[in-house]
């Protein structure tokens, strides 16, 4: 009861653990897809290396945290 578990990546198993993971749910596949286009800019000297994007995250709360 006095210690809480969160996950990062939302991984299939995290619903079938005991107990259910608490986890952050991300699109990885967008976060590649942007740091790509980042990384391309900056190649070709469109970027000057400050970025800041930011892909929203889900928070998917499961029995690993808060009350019980």
């Amino acid at each position: 009861h006095d210690v809480h578990v969160a996950g990062f990546d939302d991984v299939p198993e995290a619903a079938y653990l005991s107990p259910p993971l608490t986890t952050v749910r991300q699109d990885f596949i967008e976060v590649g897809r942007r740091t790509f286009q980042v990384l391309a800019r900056q190649i070709s000297g469109e970027a000057d290396g400050k970025v800041r994007d930011l892909v929203e995250a889900e928070l998917i709360v499961r029995d690993s945290t808060g009350p019980r």
